[in-house]
């Protein structure tokens, strides 16, 4: 499913959006994706676009400390739960996007979900919220564990 995320970042970020469920499930299709981990996506993407304000408050004012529930800390692995609220601290997220990207994360049922693959629910996450991201968190959010810098 991961493939199907980076794929579809990759192709409609300059879209600002990606189609509706039926044109793009053709298009994954098209593309090569398998039929399961087509419609593993499409839900996932539907659910998160159900997480509206409805579903959150506006904005989460106070100033506390997020503690993880052991199903958060079964499916989100120590340094990837780390980042994220690092990200939070540095006003990469707000908090409630922390709260939909640990929701998303959770909802996909793997254990010990690791770093690369939470930056990419993230980038996803922040794609559907935010038309326009800084170059800076997509490089940030896209760049692979250890990787090297040439200076």
């Amino acid at each position: 499913m991961f493939e199907i995320l980076m794929y579809l970042f990759e192709s409609y970020i300059d879209a600002g959006s990606y189609p509706a469920p039926d044109k793009l499930s053709r298009k994954l299709s098209a593309a090569g994706f398998e039929g399961e981990d087509i419609n593993e996506a499409l839900t996932w993407l539907s659910d998160l676009q159900l997480q509206n304000s409805d579903s959150y408050p506006a904005t989460l004012t106070h100033a506390g400390i997020r503690c993880f529930a052991e199903l958060e800390i079964q499916r989100i692995d120590d340094e990837a739960r780390q980042f994220l609220l690092f990200a939070e601290q540095q006003k990469m997220i707000s908090a409630i996007e922390r709260e939909i990207i640990i929701d998303r994360a959770v909802a996909l049922q793997h254990k010990s979900l690791g770093l690369d693959k939470l930056k990419l629910i993230m980038l996803i996450v922040l794609w559907n919220r935010h038309q326009d991201l800084s170059p800076l968190v997509i490089e940030e959010l896209l760049t692979p564990l250890h990787s090297t810098h040439l200076h």
